[in-house]
């Protein structure tokens, strides 16, 4: 299958799909935890995608793509992070801290398989 936009990546539409149930699942959390917690694991879960969708942009130049590449996957770390810090809290259950952590794991690993072949997507 040609994929013509970052729209198509499997890691960036699963990883979509985890900052949306990052989003659904941290509205209930704490006041106390808006501007820390909710705030961190919000950002980094967005910051996934929106590095893929850098990345489909710098095709041109493989370095600059892989880079890219490189700062999504930080991005998943640190939303992983964050989850496991929510489920410490007690904030999450344990059925969504599977699903959290059941996405993440979902993004990780086409992410990791296009930072092993980056080349394959550059122009």
């Amino acid at each position: 299958m040609k994929i013509d936009s970052w729209k198509q990546l499997e890691a960036y539409q699963v990883a979509f799909e985890l900052q949306q149930a990052v989003f659904r699942h941290s509205k209930k959390w704490p006041r106390e935890e808006t501007f820390s917690l909710t705030g961190q694991v919000r950002r980094a879960s967005r910051s996934i995608g929106t590095n893929l969708a850098e990345a489909w942009a710098r095709r041109r130049y493989p370095d600059h793509f892989l880079s890219k590449l490189t700062d999504a996957d930080a991005e998943l770390q640190e939303a992983m992070h964050w989850i496991s810090t929510a489920n410490a809290c007690g904030y999450l259950t344990l059925e969504h801290s599977s699903e959290l952590e059941s996405l993440a794991a979902t993004v990780g690993r086409p992410l990791g398989s296009m930072i092993n072949r980056h080349d394959s997507f550059c122009l």
